[in-house]
């Protein structure tokens, strides 16, 4: 090996999943604001800004913008590419250029590296879910970076001796690990050696531990200079021992410009100091490992992870790891979410194997190869399972496409954010049971798998008691409520009687189809089922729309603007409150709005105004015409984002209190609508 040191900076980039197991979307976060949801607004702290990072001169001034990406080690989690793909498509063309540029640096030896299609614990996995989500995410890399793998990154660099076993037979040259998971971590820093049996064995490269940390949690990020002199540092290890050859960082990817804001700046400090330093160059963990001879065999902690101290049990059981440990939460709810989602995973892949056989030429070899084409929907993907069928016909490629979905949303319940963090009731654990009712519909469960799911989740208990069990939490996400495709129909059916501008991506995964009849036909794109929707859309006096949508099982929904899709939801709410604009509010305020005043707090202002002048009404028609008009105002404000002023429920009471008797009635629907009552 050179004795030219070696800097290696490893950025794992990754973000729960977070769209809508049915629309494929993902809709607004409130907590991500201003953004529309945290993949966007992390994606504006960190994920671009690392691509175009800024590089100071000695007056502060830009000197030039740095694409940290092609200096770094990194891997991107397979579900947060597509997002990034598909919404923020110029980032994502600059993290596989820099990919490209590595390659060309780095003697064919490139800075990204494989993961699991779903971020999924490899070693609480059974081995056909491990074999699965490790060909699924080098399939994909392939795809994505038009090269094959030599890296692999496994979530919370959980591994045991299976799952090293399983990346080498993938033909998989090295992994990243913690410190703590090898009984012999290198004092030098270069990578270890574990045999996988069968004459192949799998590089594991071990990271500094403290200088992540200082990274992560510690005040490196502040300073460019300081970072960069920690990575360069020569002074000798305790007891004498020289310097390591391979300095190595391993931290999540967001550490850079989300958690520590300016980070990427540091970083670009750094890449650009190393680079013009004689002793020390910055590469990746691939070119070391290609270019090192034999290598010290690793004595494997197993199973291990970096953010576990007890092997992997935060992922299955109160093992005591937690976020907040000062709020005194128990983790027991972890042991029975896992069983019950394990269970169902079970009684799904039992339906697997009795079916795909009969579907497929080849079952196994099928969903080994899904991985090709699991990004994608629609006419490729069809295309796709059509080849593979044993028999083709309509009814068996969507049998097969639902079968392959089901295989899908089986192993999205798994994903390990949602036994990461302290409580059931959490948005993660919330998402894999939205993936379980999603899994439950693929496979036409008639209640009897859903029954044993909820008797299974009833002893996973939430320490929040109004939140109750996680059988409560799926009841509530999964029972009775407007359909996916009801909230598409409804806001499909709307925006077309409204002339509403509604973007070609509203609903990517269902297209729309009016019949000449007024019949709304639904296909999903990734699995060609088609569903027909009577829909009935009214305008109300109040100017609310309601529609009345009515699927092929005969249920019948009522949505509002609100309920809708949001892709349809947001350009419908526009056109309403544009129209509420123009006729609810006076000259004086629409100049007021003009410049610059929101429209929620001049509507509250109409609306506060309107409902005293009630007090002049002298008929019941009279009041019912201004009722209507605070309504349509209230809900004005409503869908502004304000909140209705104290003073229009001041003035709402005392109208009440004065009006004669036989006009009260009348201020029903307001009183309701506002929360006052009407005979206290």
């Amino acid at each position: 090996m050179s004795t030219q040191r070696s800097v290696v900076v490893h950025g794992h980039f990754y973000q729960p999943p977070r769209e809508d197991p049915w629309l494929e979307v993902v809709e607004r976060e409130a907590n991500a604001a201003p953004a529309h949801d945290w993949n966007v607004r992390i994606t504006q702290e960190c994920y671009t800004p690392m691509a175009t990072a800024r590089l100071l001169d000695d007056q502060g001034r830009i000197a030039r913008l740095v694409n940290c990406y092609e200096a770094m080690s990194f891997d991107v989690g397979a579900t947060l590419a597509e997002w990034l793909e598909r919404s923020a498509p110029s980032t994502w063309r600059a993290i596989v250029a820099a990919d490209r540029l590595s390659v060309a640096r780095l003697g064919g030896h490139g800075n990204a590296m494989a993961a699991p299609y779903h971020h999924v614990i490899l070693p609480l996995a059974s081995p056909r879910e491990r074999r699965t989500e490790i060909r699924w995410g080098i399939a994909d890399f392939r795809r994505r970076f038009s090269r094959e793998p030599e890296g692999f990154w496994c979530p919370e660099t959980a591994v045991d001796e299976a799952t090293l076993v399983a990346l080498a037979e993938a033909g998989i040259a090295f992994t990243i690990i913690a410190p703590h998971q090898v009984r012999n971590p290198p004092a030098d820093g270069v990578p270890l050696s574990f045999d996988a049996g069968g004459g192949r064995s799998i590089a594991l490269c071990v990271y500094d531990g403290n200088l992540s940390r200082d990274v992560a949690f510690g005040p490196l990020l502040k300073s460019g200079d300081a970072l960069t002199a920690r990575l360069l540092d020569v002074t000798p290890l305790p007891g004498g021992t020289a310097a390591p050859v391979v300095r190595a960082i391993a931290t999540d990817g967001e550490t850079f410009g989300h958690h520590h804001a300016f980070g990427e700046m540091a970083m670009a400090a750094a890449i650009d100091r190393i680079a013009r330093h004689d002793s020390a160059r910055i590469e990746n963990y691939a070119s070391i490992v290609a270019r090192m001879g034999a290598r010290p065999a690793a004595e494997l902690v197993s199973p291990s992870a970096w953010s576990c101290v007890h092997g992997v049990e935060r992922w299955r059981s109160d093992c005591g790891c937690k976020v907040a440990p000062e709020r005194g939460w128990s983790q027991a709810w972890r042991a029975p979410l896992r069983e019950s989602l394990t269970w169902l995973a079970g009684e799904l892949r039992a339906r697997w194997a009795r079916e795909a056989p009969d579907i497929f030429a080849d079952a196994d070899a099928t969903l080994d190869d899904y991985g090709d084409v699991v990004a994608q929907d629609g006419a490729p993907q069809a295309a796709w399972v059509r080849e593979r069928l044993a028999n083709e016909s309509d009814a068996t490629l969507l049998a097969g496409r639902r079968l392959l979905e089901q295989e899908r949303a089986t192993l999205r319940m798994f994903t390990s954010c949602a036994w990461f963090f302290d409580d059931v009731a959490g948005l993660e654990p919330k998402q894999v049971l939205r993936y379980a009712a999603r899994a439950l519909e693929l496979a036409g469960d008639t209640g009897a798998l859903r029954d044993g799911l909820v008797t299974r989740l009833a002893a996973a208990r939430s320490n929040d008691k109004k939140e109750g069990t996680a059988a409560d939490i799926f009841e509530r996400l999964a029972g009775p409520g407007a359909s996916p495709l009801a909230r598409v129909a409804a806001g499909r059916a709307v925006s077309t009687a409204l002339s509403a501008t509604v973007d070609a991506t509203a609903a990517p995964c269902v297209d729309a189809i009016e019949e000449p009849d007024g019949t709304l036909v639904l296909t999903h794109r990734r699995t060609g089922d088609t569903t027909r929707w009577q829909v009935l859309v009214r305008r109300e006096a109040d100017g609310d729309i309601v529609v009345e949508a009515t699927g092929p099982d005969g249920l019948h929904h009522v949505l509002r603007p609100a309920q809708f899709a949001e892709g349809y939801a947001e350009p419908v709410t526009r056109l309403l409150t544009g129209d509420d604009v123009r006729t609810l509010l006076g000259p004086e305020l629409r100049v007021r709005l003009s410049q610059g005043e929101p429209v929620g707090v001049l509507a509250g202002e109409a609306l506060t105004h309107t409902i005293r002048v009630l007090t002049l009404s002298e008929s019941v028609d009279e009041l019912e015409i201004g009722v209507t008009t605070a309504l349509r105002l209230a809900r004005l404000v409503g869908r502004a984002g304000a909140t209705v002023p104290y003073d229009a429920l001041v003035a709402l009471v005392q109208v009440r209190d004065t009006v004669p008797a036989a006009l009260r009635p009348a201020l029903a629907p307001l009183a309701l609508h506002l929360g006052v009552a009407l005979d206290p």
